[in-house]
């Protein structure tokens, strides 16, 4: 893939940032009284990668002004090593703008996690292409990839123009674009019409998108897989005979990506993933991975995706870095990987967990 040269940000991120506070000691959330907080995004985990092994990256979000919350937020970003730019809006009183809280336990063994989205007033349903200055971005600094997610793109429709706008100025100045599409059905509640309209401009000017069988069916209209195998292995060809239809609707994309998961129980996964780039098929066939907290293991993925096309590698490297950044992110407790450097992550796709010393 050819990427911008000369380019200021390696990686650009729009995103709604929040909070997420989980029970400690995998305690459900109706049982506990202390939680662990942190600040989190799908957006923000896909870039925390590239962030975190030295690449440059921007996040384009809105903030509560004077907000404690959006205080601690902007301090996580840039311990993580990220740049941001966001419009301060006035929180207008008690029941005005807030950032969104997530909150969500881990699970343990049979009992699985449960996740409680509370968005009222969220301040990033306001953000607007108006409060930043796209053409510096895209034409001045230069950005390699921007990866905008389904999530943003559905959250209002304020949003939905923020994110075709940023499409737009993208290609026009020779950035790549990642789409993550994320259906979520309570997004998408009587909007579908719209939403269809918006996603499927953006997958047809988008460079890499992923999904699973229900975005693509969902958000773009394609037929789902057919019926396959019992097992994940035995579903592959019916995901690609998918990945085939969506790549003769949007000929223009150049990478397609879906993670394969099969939960055995909340800590014990198969993880898997296909990739089709141009006309080859890469597979990373599933294996077993032990999971701490399962949120942001997709986010991961694309993450290490992401990274390895930014970094140049041959496309089959790319599939089986993002698959160990995907199986990385469910070992920690924040909803994205914090590698230590490459190694660490190679290690995991070798399967080679010996301490090092």
């Amino acid at each position: 893939m050819q990427l911008k040269e000369n380019a200021v940000y390696s990686l650009v991120v729009p995103t709604s940032m929040g909070v997420r506070i989980t029970p400690v000691n995998s305690q459900p959330v109706h049982s506990s009284d202390t939680y662990f907080m942190h600040a989190t995004s799908a957006e923000t985990n896909v870039a925390s990668i590239s962030s975190y092994l030295g690449l440059k990256v921007k996040v384009l979000t809105t903030f509560v002004k004077d907000s404690p919350i959006a205080r601690f937020i902007k301090d996580d970003l840039a311990s993580r090593h990220m740049e941001y730019e966001g419009k301060e809006v006035p929180q207008g009183g008690p029941w005005g703008y807030r950032h969104q809280f997530n909150i969500a336990d881990s699970g343990f063994g049979a009992r699985g996690p449960r996740v409680h989205n509370d968005r009222a007033g969220e301040v990033g349903r306001t953000l607007n292409v108006k409060d930043f200055d796209l053409d510096k971005l895209f034409g001045q600094d230069g950005v390699k990839i921007i990866h905008m997610s389904g999530l943003i793109a559905a959250l209002s429709p304020e949003t939905s123009t923020f994110c075709l706008e940023l499409a737009r100025a993208a290609k026009k100045y020779g950035t790549k674009i990642s789409f993550d599409l994320n259906y979520r059905a309570s997004f998408w509640k009587d909007r579908e019409k719209e939403l269809r309209d918006v996603f499927t401009e953006i997958a047809s000017i988008s460079d890499v998108l992923i999904g699973n069988e229900e975005d693509f069916q969902l958000c773009l209209g394609v037929e789902g897989p057919e019926a396959g195998g019992k097992d994940l292995l035995g579903k592959i060809d019916s995901f690609k005979g998918m990945i085939t239809r969506v790549k003769a609707k949007f000929p223009n994309v150049e990478v397609f990506a879906n993670t394969l998961r099969e939960v055995i129980s909340t800590n014990q996964h198969l993880w898997g993933a296909i990739m089709l780039e141009n006309d080859n098929w890469h597979v990373a066939e599933p294996r077993e991975i032990h999971v701490l907290d399962r949120i942001g293991g997709g986010d991961g993925f694309v993450g290490g995706l992401l990274y390895g096309i930014l970094r140049g590698w041959e496309p089959e490297k790319w599939i089986k870095f993002a698959w160990a950044t995907g199986a990385m992110a469910t070992t920690f407790l924040t909803d994205y990987a914090q590698p230590a450097d490459e190694e660490q992550v190679w290690s995991i796709w070798e399967g080679n967990a010996r301490v090092k010393r």
